[in-house]
């Protein structure tokens, strides 16, 4: 076959045209930055080849041109061809650290601490770099907190994404920054997480530009309204006819003869395609239509032979386009491109030169340099297919040695794959996986260790590609990216079968942790329960406790505090028979604070305070600060309000100290609760400030949902029920996305006593009956205490016609019972000066000289509890 030279004088770039809209609304976007100094957002949207990247590309040319002394940033992140959950945000840092692949550890750590240090300046960094080291896959020295959220991947996943915020907003504040990221459709569900809390929460002169194919918006069809305000969406349409004959021309500018019928070929193909334009480009010349004039000249000189265009098979279709590219290739050329496709969208060097080798014996001396047949792979890589823009030779590698070469486009690797037999396919795979297992990179990066177990189970080892994919769920799993570990240990589990059973009880401990963390509870019992199966069958009486505490906390935080009760209590026996102190503490912990859910108050302070000496023997401070807090709340439902501000701002001092922020944001959130019960609610408020103000910062969408309910009922206690009803909704709409049922009765009760205050009564009767359901089906006496206590109070109002005086009384009285029993003193009196004043006030025992009576002595009773509770504890802000 002729070759035709192509790329030995590559074609000129073509003009950007057609898109002179669409760059003004990125030069707007890019003022508003520099002049304000505010964050904008604009995702452009559209289909392959249709210039999104070409787009951005020349905007950011022309941005950094003009953008003076001042300078600005920018910062690339591409999630095409990385299987890791935060690849995206990998590539980005490793651009903005100015980390080579494959670059020495020791280089590259002393690079980024250099770099941090400069940012921060005097402020403390240690923690920052372990954060970011975590995206990187570069390890850093742990600190107290590091080393504390092992223990706690929710919580570490929420500081990383604080860190990751907090050092953007540092680096933007010398200059303004402009972050690109490219294939978005193609990012892991934990980079997108991510990058939506970026995108609602940052806060500097930051430019974020996002690409993406269509199919964003079918994954996330609210994309466009995440941090709408300063958000737009660019959809990039196809060229019209003008613009798309214009860049046609400018490709086809070297040829020496008129070229218009080559502009209506490729125009009548590409439809607008910009892409598809470049591509017509090739098949001219892969055809013989185009004829390089002189393949040494400086700039191509091309002549048209437009007899060959009116024989040449051109496409109708992109498969006839990529088919003509593929019947271009010589037998060599094709047979490296299939191992290359085998490898994947990305490949390399070493790889392929594996993949010649694999049915020759060594020779008899191995010379040291390079052989015949490796620079035979790189005369066709660089010499022929490079040049032919089959593929791209990427500026680092992630292997150290070796180089590292994608596919240009996607489309042709698939069809080169497709064309191999399942024989051949096997044995590439066994290949890859044998080459990749000697590879340094893959045993510290998630992404490559599972591409390992993909290539050792396409070439039919199952097992040993199931050990894979639980490694990797295990690398994914300390890095907080819970959804990408649940699918690493989904796969691993069922790959692995019944084999390696103590790796088979880790993983199943590690996969329920994270489904739980994803709100996958049923799934996670599931793990949970079959760890304890392989535990109570080999007798090893620490997982099976493990796992029965597990399924124990589970069931508390779904409301079935009775199978809660049985789980924990059983754990607390195993850990107890294997001797296994720390898990001894933590379920005596766990115990108390089922008892606080029941309103057992006096048994749970003794489980809490038992706890906690056994954890303060142990010496774990986030663990004490953990137990200090759980006492805390205990001791202010039970009404000692001075015992309970001692032990909250004892937790408080030691989360600050280590770090803990979303312990910090528990516990001001707590003292914010004890300032309004005592109703200091200026303060309160303060202190809800301040809890929400770190919870946003760390992207704790579930406390911060309980932190709403708790300023909306602060606002509804001062009468401002329009102020109420708004915080409260806001509330509401977080627990039921979230799915947690205790949090949307809180704020569904709070909506009802804001609607009754406004006076209206229907909606605030809906709320309250839906939140008693709610109540009751979680089983919490002292919630369904409060509600019934509201929906006294709604039905006194009138909210269910004449018949509500008995149905009220009826409510009351059952409040009543439930805080008797549990021992909730301030409830109580909250409930009896409610009721009090229902049957003072109420028509219908105006007369009733023994209502009245009984109204009284609840008043005195309700007069002497607040009396008793009333402390003169120090300032709740201390």
């Amino acid at each position: 076959m002729e070759k035709t030279g192509f790329g030995a004088a590559q074609h000129a770039r073509p003009p950007l045209v057609g898109r002179e809209e669409e760059l003004a609304l990125l030069r707007q976007a890019l003022a508003d930055v520099q002049a304000k100094g505010v964050v904008r957002i604009v995702t452009v949207l559209g289909p392959a080849g249709i210039g999104k990247t070409r787009l951005l590309q020349d905007f950011i040319v022309e941005a950094r041109a003009g953008a003076g002394e001042a300078g600005l940033k920018v910062f690339r992140g591409s999630a095409r061809d990385t299987a890791g959950s935060y690849g995206l945000f990998a590539r980005l840092l490793r651009g903005r650290f100015g980390l080579a692949e494959g670059m020495p550890e020791d280089a590259a750590r002393a690079q980024v601490r250099a770099e941090v240090a400069k940012v921060l300046e005097d402020r403390k960094v240690g923690d920052v770099l372990y954060f970011l080291g975590q995206f990187l896959d570069l390890p850093f020295e742990q600190s107290p907190l590091t080393r504390a959220l092992r223990d706690d991947p929710q919580q570490g996943e929420l500081l990383r994404r604080a860190v990751f915020k907090v050092f953007i907003e540092a680096d933007a504040a010398r200059a303004p920054i402009a972050l690109v990221l490219d294939d978005l459709h193609q990012a892991h569900d934990d980079s997108l997480a991510l990058l939506r809390y970026l995108l609602e929460y940052l806060q500097a002169p930051v430019l974020i530009l996002c690409a993406a194919r269509d199919e964003l918006i079918a994954r996330y069809e609210d994309w466009d309204r995440v941090a709408e305000e300063r958000h737009q969406l660019l959809e990039l349409r196809a060229l019209d006819d003008a613009s798309a004959a214009a860049m046609m021309q400018a490709l086809l500018r070297p040829c020496v003869k008129p070229v218009g019928p080559l502009v209506e070929a490729a125009t009548s193909f590409a439809g607008g395609n910009p892409a598809l334009l470049e591509q017509m480009l090739r098949i001219f010349l892969d055809t013989g239509v185009l004829r390089d004039l002189d393949a040494l000249a400086p700039t191509p000189r091309w002549d048209v032979d437009l007899a060959k265009l009116s024989t040449a098979r051109l496409p109708l279709t992109i498969d006839d386009a990529v088919n003509a590219r593929i019947a271009a290739l010589e037998p060599e050329e094709k047979a490296l491109l299939e191992f290359a496709s085998a490898m994947g969208s990305v490949f390399w060097r070493g790889g392929l030169v594996a993949l010649q080798r694999a049915d020759q014996q060594a020779p008899e001396f191995w010379n040291a340099s390079e052989g015949q047949d490796e620079g035979r792979v790189d005369e066709i890589l660089l010499g022929e297919l490079m040049e032919r823009d089959y593929i791209l030779r990427l500026p680092d590698s992630t292997f150290v040695g070796t180089e590292e070469y994608i596919f240009k486009h996607n489309k042709e690797r698939e069809a080169i794959y497709l064309r191999m037999s399942t024989t051949q396919k096997r044995r590439c795979h066994r290949v890859i996986a044998d080459w990749l297992e000697q590879q340094s990179g893959t045993y510290s990066n998630e992404e490559y260790m599972a591409m390992h177990g993909r290539h050792r189970e396409e070439a039919g080892d199952s097992f040993e590609a199931g050990l894979a994919f639980l490694r990797a769920g295990d690398m994914a799993r300390s890095r907080y990216a819970n959804t990408r570990a649940s699918e690493y240990y989904e796969r691993g589990l069922e790959l692995c079968d019944d084999g390696a059973v103590s790796q088979r009880i880790e993983a199943l401990h590690n996969y329920g942790d994270v489904l739980q963390l994803t709100g996958r509870v049923d799934d996670a019992l599931a793990a949970f329960g079959e760890m304890l199966t392989l535990a109570y069958r080999l007798d090893l009486k620490r997982k099976g406790g493990a796992a029965h505490n597990r399924i124990g906390r589970l069931y508390r935080e779904i409301g079935s505090l009775e199978e809660a009760g049985h789980h924990l209590t059983t754990a607390l026996a195993l850990f107890q028979a294997a001797g296994d102190e720390r898990g001894v503490a933590s379920t005596i912990d766990d115990i108390g604070k089922l008892h606080w859910l029941k309103g057992e108050y006096d048994v749970a302070l003794g489980e809490l305070s038992e706890g906690l000496r056994r954890r303060q023997a142990l010496g774990d401070r986030r663990s004490i600060a953990l137990s200090l807090n759980n006492v805390g709340l205990v001791l202010q439902d039970s009404g000692d309000f001075k015992a309970a501000l001692e032990r909250f701002h004892e937790a408080l001092q030691i989360r600050r100290e280590i770090g803990d922020l979303v312990g910090v944001v528990i516990t001001l959130n707590n003292l914010g609760t004890v300032a309004r019960d005592q109703q200091s609610y200026a303060p309160a408020l303060e202190l809800f400030k301040e809890a929400e103000e770190v919870a946003r910062e760390i992207g704790d969408r579930n406390r911060l949902a309980l932190i709403l309910t708790n300023v909306g009922e602060t606002y509804e206690t001062l009468g401002q029920p329009e102020q109420a009803i708004e915080v409260l909704r806001q509330a509401e709409e977080l627990c039921d996305e979230l799915g947690d049922k205790l949090g949307l009765a809180e704020a569904l009760r709070g909506l009802g006593k804001a609607f009754m205050l406004k006076g209206d009564l229907v909606r605030a009767r809906d709320c309250i009956g839906r939140a008693v359901d709610l109540f009751a089906s979680v089983r919490s006496k002292v919630h369904l205490g409060s509600a019934l206590r509201t929906l006294g109070e709604i039905t006194a109002a009138g909210g269910w016609g004449a018949a509500h005086t008995k149905s009220a009384r009826e409510y009351f009285a059952r409040s009543v019972a439930i805080f008797e029993q549990t021992g909730n003193e301030l409830e109580l009196g909250r409930t009896l000066q409610v009721y009090a004043r229902f049957l003072l006030t109420e028509r219908d025992f105006a007369e009733d000289d023994g209502a009245r009576a009984e109204a009284e002595q609840m008043q005195a009773r309700a007069e002497r509890i607040f009396a008793k509770l009333k402390t003169s504890a120090p300032d709740v802000r201390r």
